[in-house]
């Protein structure tokens, strides 16, 4: 099966961009490449994206999975491709490196309530489900080097054990963590973690990372028996979904694709040959779930084949199979 190139060149200039970035290998300083930039620039959600990150933090965090939270949606900037040389964009980076906590990670506003642990009240935090993503994105941003961005990345490694990444907060949160066993490790800190992890290159190869991959590897093998802090590997978590928000298939496949020395391991070839088996005949692929948060997007809606997602799950199969 071929990639359906034609067909992704046809969309919007932020799909075009990264298919000719990701798929084609094209150079940034390729004429076309460059062309495609800039409309997706000035495209109409990238602006809209821009400004509204520019009022970060945004709101008081409720629920980490919610779809709208401003880390997830800056997460989303840095995959299309958005760095610190961009109009507004490091001015949204400066107000993340102002909330720095004394352990290192970035804060965000929270609320826990005294029930679940912490005070009730708002105050500036970090959990492990949070912290990783602002790294990643910091790092995808153009600011891996910064001292900041490297002392956040020290500290959330330190906090991994012999199982991987724990469900851990930072002081200001008090006893709260989720709802599972204090010695399993949490799926989706693992997750998040590797996908920052990831962007550095002292620590891409580490064994650190080696422990959170197998983590994930071995969950996805006892799927149907383990379940650490309620993350389940079932039928909801094999649907496809972007942007890449939550513990699900599409996501685990993209973080560990990019660790070089999971290619041949057979439980992802696994996970990637679910992936494949719901592609259409044409090579594109349509969503099975969607984030009613970005139901302005192209990939707002499960009616028929997108772009982004069948962009991102090719990244995935050329990632592998290459």
């Amino acid at each position: 099966m071929n990639i359906p190139l034609d067909w992704l060149l046809d969309g919007e200039a932020w799909l075009v961009y990264r298919t000719r970035r990701d798929l084609l290998g094209q150079a940034e300083d390729e004429p076309q490449v460059g062309a495609a930039r800039q409309a997706m620039l000035a495209d109409a959600n990238v602006q809209k994206l821009v400004k509204t990150l520019a009022e970060w933090p945004g709101t008081v965090i409720a629920s980490h999975k919610s779809a709208g939270q401003s880390f997830h949606q800056l997460t989303f900037l840095a995959d299309l491709g958005l760095t610190v040389n961009d109009p507004g964009v490091a001015a949204i980076t400066a107000r993340i490196l102002q909330h720095t906590s004394q352990e290192g990670p970035f804060q965000l506003p929270m609320n826990i309530s005294a029930s679940y642990g912490g005070s009730g009240q708002e105050q500036w935090a970090w959990a492990l489900c949070d912290a990783p993503l602002i790294v990643y994105a910091l790092a995808k941003l153009g600011l891996k080097d910064e001292p900041a961005v490297k002392a956040a990345s020290a500290h959330l490694v330190s906090l991994a054990r012999e199982n991987g990444w724990p469900c851990a907060v930072s002081k200001e949160l008090g006893k709260f963590r989720g709802p599972g066993r204090k010695e399993d490790p949490c799926p989706f800190a693992n997750l998040a973690m590797l996908k920052a992890l990831a962007e550095m290159d002292e620590w891409r190869a580490s064994a650190v990372c080696r422990v959170g991959a197998e983590t994930l590897l071995n969950l996805w093998r006892e799927s149907l028996t383990r379940h650490p802090y309620m993350f389940y590997m079932g039928t909801d978590f094999r649907k496809l979904k972007v942007p890449f928000i939550w513990y699900d298939l599409l996501n685990v496949l993209d973080v560990l694709s990019r660790f070089d020395w999971l290619r041949e391991d057979a439980r992802l070839l696994e996970m990637l040959g679910l992936l494949k088996s719901k592609m259409d005949a044409e090579g594109r692929f349509t969503l099975e779930s969607v984030w009613t948060a970005w139901k302005d997007w192209e990939f707002g809606q499960k009616k028929i084949p997108s772009r982004w997602l069948t962009l991102r799950a090719w990244r995935i199969v050329q990632r592998v199979e290459t």
